[in-house]
Protein backbone atom coordinates (compact mmCIF):
# COMPACT_ATOMS: atom_id res chain seq x y z
CA UNK A 1 0.00 0.00 0.00
CA UNK A 2 1.26 3.39 -1.26
CA UNK A 3 1.78 6.00 2.32
CA UNK A 4 1.33 9.15 1.52
CA UNK A 5 1.94 12.33 3.24
CA UNK A 6 -0.33 14.18 6.30
CA UNK A 7 -0.85 17.40 3.77
CA UNK A 8 -2.18 14.59 1.09
CA UNK A 9 -4.77 13.33 3.95
CA UNK A 10 -5.25 17.09 5.52
CA UNK A 11 -7.06 17.81 1.85
CA UNK A 12 -10.32 15.23 2.64
CA UNK A 13 -12.41 17.07 3.79
CA UNK A 14 -15.13 14.43 5.85
CA UNK A 15 -18.18 15.33 7.36
CA UNK A 16 -21.62 13.87 9.31
CA UNK A 17 -24.38 14.32 7.13
CA UNK A 18 -28.00 12.60 7.22
CA UNK A 19 -29.46 10.78 4.74
CA UNK A 20 -32.53 12.21 4.47
CA UNK A 21 -34.12 9.62 1.43
CA UNK A 22 -32.68 6.50 -0.02
CA UNK A 23 -34.07 4.63 -3.22
CA UNK A 24 -33.06 1.88 -5.29
CA UNK A 25 -31.47 2.80 -8.39
CA UNK A 26 -33.65 1.86 -11.61
CA UNK A 27 -31.70 -0.62 -13.67
CA UNK A 28 -28.79 -1.24 -11.03
CA UNK A 29 -28.53 -4.70 -9.03
CA UNK A 30 -25.48 -2.44 -6.84
CA UNK A 31 -26.83 1.31 -6.43
CA UNK A 32 -28.83 3.25 -4.18
CA UNK A 33 -29.35 6.85 -4.37
CA UNK A 34 -29.01 8.85 -1.68
CA UNK A 35 -29.72 12.09 -0.55
CA UNK A 36 -27.46 13.75 2.02
CA UNK A 37 -28.12 16.59 4.53
CA UNK A 38 -25.12 18.60 5.39
CA UNK A 39 -26.53 21.51 6.81
CA UNK A 40 -26.07 23.23 3.79
CA UNK A 41 -28.53 25.18 1.56
CA UNK A 42 -29.63 21.78 -0.42
CA UNK A 43 -29.28 18.25 0.03
CA UNK A 44 -26.60 16.64 -1.63
CA UNK A 45 -27.09 13.58 -4.26
CA UNK A 46 -25.14 10.29 -3.47
CA UNK A 47 -24.99 7.05 -5.60
CA UNK A 48 -23.62 4.54 -3.28
CA UNK A 49 -22.55 0.29 -4.58
CA UNK A 50 -24.30 -0.89 -1.24
CA UNK A 51 -27.61 -2.46 -2.09
CA UNK A 52 -26.18 -5.40 -1.43
CA UNK A 53 -26.44 -5.03 2.40
CA UNK A 54 -28.58 -2.34 2.90
CA UNK A 55 -32.39 -1.65 2.58
CA UNK A 56 -33.39 2.23 1.86
CA UNK A 57 -35.35 1.29 4.66
CA UNK A 58 -31.98 0.59 6.86
CA UNK A 59 -30.57 4.24 6.18
CA UNK A 60 -33.19 6.88 6.28
CA UNK A 61 -32.67 8.63 8.86
CA UNK A 62 -29.23 7.73 9.83
CA UNK A 63 -25.73 10.05 10.31
CA UNK A 64 -22.73 8.99 9.21
CA UNK A 65 -19.50 10.00 7.59
CA UNK A 66 -18.95 11.23 3.76
CA UNK A 67 -16.30 12.54 2.08
CA UNK A 68 -17.64 16.02 0.63
CA UNK A 69 -15.21 17.74 -1.35
CA UNK A 70 -14.35 14.59 -3.89
CA UNK A 71 -14.87 15.95 -7.47
CA UNK A 72 -18.59 15.53 -8.53
CA UNK A 73 -18.71 12.46 -10.94
CA UNK A 74 -21.98 11.66 -12.84
CA UNK A 75 -23.56 7.91 -12.66
CA UNK A 76 -26.50 7.05 -14.12
CA UNK A 77 -26.97 10.06 -15.84
CA UNK A 78 -27.18 12.02 -12.47
CA UNK A 79 -24.08 13.86 -10.39
CA UNK A 80 -23.15 11.77 -7.12
CA UNK A 81 -21.60 14.79 -5.15
CA UNK A 82 -19.89 12.76 -2.19
CA UNK A 83 -18.78 9.28 -0.76
CA UNK A 84 -20.45 7.41 2.14
CA UNK A 85 -17.36 6.18 4.47
CA UNK A 86 -17.84 2.36 4.89
CA UNK A 87 -15.95 -1.02 5.74
CA UNK A 88 -15.87 -4.21 4.38
CA UNK A 89 -13.81 -7.78 5.45
CA UNK A 90 -10.94 -9.59 2.86
CA UNK A 91 -13.56 -11.37 0.75
CA UNK A 92 -15.92 -8.08 -0.01
CA UNK A 93 -18.60 -10.24 1.12
CA UNK A 94 -19.43 -8.12 4.60
CA UNK A 95 -19.45 -4.77 4.14
CA UNK A 96 -20.61 -1.72 6.91
CA UNK A 97 -21.17 1.91 6.42
CA UNK A 98 -20.05 3.13 10.11
CA UNK A 99 -22.93 5.04 11.38
CA UNK A 100 -22.41 7.30 14.69
CA UNK A 101 -22.60 6.35 18.43
CA UNK A 102 -23.68 9.42 19.39
CA UNK A 103 -25.38 12.70 17.65
CA UNK A 104 -23.62 15.00 16.46
CA UNK A 105 -24.98 18.11 14.50
CA UNK A 106 -24.74 17.50 10.27
CA UNK A 107 -22.00 19.18 8.65
CA UNK A 108 -20.01 18.52 11.91
CA UNK A 109 -16.45 17.69 10.68
CA UNK A 110 -14.54 14.50 11.32
CA UNK A 111 -10.60 14.55 12.12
Amino acid sequence: MDQIKYDDFAKIEFKIGEIKEAVEVEGSEKLLRLQVDFGEEKLRNIFSGIKKWYSPADLIGKKTVFVTNIIPRKIMGELSEAMIFGAEDESSENMSVLFLDKDLPVGSKVF
